[in-house]
């Protein structure tokens, strides 16, 4: 009951792609646009201790960049549906309170399955590509799903707690604009000021980004003896677990609390 209402909340939600198709069309727009930036204009002029290519090195990093901003469409989507009064008219129908949940978390994960895709098409325009092997490249798709997946409990979280558009989206940027740039994803940590560089490390945002350049064969310096370095693929597993427990139940909570 739980799950098959979920997937219809699911497809609720995917069937309004194409019925604004400029939700989908700015967001491929942007990405591109990211990848074009980044690889043209700051290509030359970061070069990579130990040589490679900037562009291999900077695609995986765009990948976790764009899914961790991914979570502030989930917010947005939730805030619109408690404005517009979904939720409550949701609420009133004979179906697991679970559904509204699950439904927007997965339907998310499947939207941003076609960004990650056109990402990876526009990093092989520009000239990136996957050195690895095909079951080393499965597990680190798999990894960005994962986190995705982490990511989209806390953009219901702040859907929930800020149940206004403009708010939400302003609010969304400020918490994970400062945790993707404050990472690995565009320039090595060691060329950070020296107090940044253990939380850069640490960063879930910089493990993921280190564990998917060693499973695509991409160049991935890093620094020597580094704890996160050294085991990005288990410590963005822990990661992704860890976000999963924390925002998942918080979300839920705050989900439950509105009928009071």
């Amino acid at each position: 009951m739980a799950a098959r209402d979920g997937l219809l909340v699911a497809w609720r939600n995917l069937k309004r792609v194409p019925r604004i198709p400029e939700l989908a069309i700015f967001a491929i727009l942007q990405s591109i646009m990211f990848v074009l930036l980044f690889a043209f204009v700051f290509g030359g002029a970061i070069p990579l201790e130990g040589g490679g290519s900037y562009r291999e090195y900077l695609m995986p990093g765009i990948f976790v960049q764009t899914l961790a901003f991914a979570s502030i469409t989930t917010a947005i989507g939730m805030a619109d549906d408690m404005t517009k009064g979904l939720i409550d008219r949701f609420r009133s129908l004979p179906m697991a309170r679970s559904a509204v949940l699950s439904g927007r978390t997965s339907s998310d994960v499947v939207y941003n399955v076609g960004i990650l895709i056109v990402l990876m098409l526009s990093g092989l325009v520009v000239g990136w590509r996957v050195r690895g092997g095909l079951g080393d490249f499965l597990v680190g798709v798999a990894l960005l799903l994962c986190f995705t997946y982490a990511m989209a409990w806390i953009g219901v979280l702040l859907g929930l707690l800020v149940p206004t558009v403009e708010v939400v989206q302003q609010l969304g940027f400020l918490v994970i604009f400062p945790i993707t740039f404050l990472s690995n994803a565009f320039v090595p940590t060691a060329t950070l000021p020296d107090v940044l560089q253990p939380i850069a490390e640490w960063n879930p945002v910089s493990t993921l980004t280190q564990a998917t350049r060693e499973l695509f064969g991409n160049p991935s310096p890093s620094p020597s003896g580094s704890f996160p370095s050294q085991h990005a693929v288990s410590l963005s597993i822990a990661w992704i677990a860890v976000l999963l427990a924390v925002f998942a139940p918080l979300a839920v909570r705050k989900y439950r609390s509105i009928d009071r």
